[in-house]
């Protein structure tokens, strides 16, 4: 996700409880293939604990795909994947994210340049039930007709955004679909996924091969090492200092600070004193401001 899970968030992630596989933010196909291709190689940026760890584009140009998987071949990285699911208005005005989901013949184009691209990682693509109404019986067999690992279900409509829940019937239907055309490609349910134990059963009600986590992670990297006691508030705020530290190692002159209020927000929250404390934390301004603030704060609460 574009200014989340970037390299910082990801080894933060690596460090205290890591994922079977990371994705990186989705980074722009045609940007990657203009002259200010500079300024986005920032976004595949990784660390060696993020082992495996898939590249995530979008494009609707098959040419700019090509040329974007053999980036991300020579760049090291175990997978490449497709953002054909991305609502943003920007994207899909391109016919990208989202949008191939109703040009399925240029999104096999894409899907084939990236296979060719990417000579032999394995290709994956996320995607969604539909763009403005439900097709997943019309759209998955298209997908599944081309040589991908894996497609991830985000189960609502490109129009729903995350407005409606999650229909993780439409998961257990997509694999329906996968085994009756007789393909080994691995189908992902992704969507409104609490925890792991969630996760455990989705996957085993749906017969999903596996389960993509987003929203659920956010403040919490502790997440998938299913600790069995409760992650305190100094904890919280620690980690939060070293996010801080990290981020601004990485992005410093690069991305704007302000990027790391989003995850104040998260880190910050459900106990008595946090709205107070989030709001000196959007003031700050580098990381050592974050430190002042949440050591004074946990100074004054002890």
């Amino acid at each position: 996700m574009a200014d989340v899970t970037d390299v910082a968030f990801r080894k933060i992630i690596a460090k205290y409880g890591k994922p079977d596989v990371f994705f990186t933010e989705f980074t722009s196909a045609d940007g990657l293939c203009s002259s200010g291709k500079d300024k986005l190689l920032i976004n595949f940026k990784y660390s060696k604990e993020e082992h495996p760890i898939v590249a995530q584009v979008f494009g609707a140009r098959p040419e700019k795909i090509f040329e974007a998987a053999r980036l991300v071949k020579k760049l090291g990285f175990d997978g490449l994947d497709i953002n054909m699911g991305c609502p943003d208005r920007s994207i899909v005005k391109q016919g990208a994210g989202g949008a191939l989901i109703k040009t399925p013949a240029l999104a096999r184009k894409v899907i084939q340049a990236a296979i060719e691209g990417a000579g032999g990682l394995p290709v994956s693509v996320k995607t969604r039930l539909g763009f403005s109404k439900d097709v997943l019986e019309e759209w998955l067999p298209e997908l599944l007709k081309e040589e991908l690992a894996a497609v991830c279900i985000h189960a609502r409509t490109v129009k729903e955004l995350s407005n409606v829940p999650a229909r993780w019937e439409r998961v257990a239907k997509a694999v329906k679909i996968r085994d009756k055309m007789k393909s080994e490609m691995f189908i992902i349910g992704n969507g409104d996924v609490l925890d792991l134990a969630d996760a455990r059963q989705k996957a085993k009600e749906t017969g999903a091969d596996g389960i993509m986590l987003g929203r659920a992670i956010f403040g919490n990297p502790w997440f998938f090492a299913e600790r069995k006691k409760a992650v305190t508030i100094e904890e919280k705020c620690a980690v939060l200092i070293e996010h801080s530290k990290l981020f601004e190692k990485y992005f410093k002159n690069i991305k704007n600070f302000a990027v790391m209020r989003k995850h104040f927000k998260a880190y910050i929250s459900g106990f008595d004193g946090a709205k107070e404390l989030r709001t000196k934390l959007m003031e700050c301004e580098d990381a050592s401001e974050v430190k002042k603030v949440l050591e004074s704060y946990l100074n004054v609460s002890k």
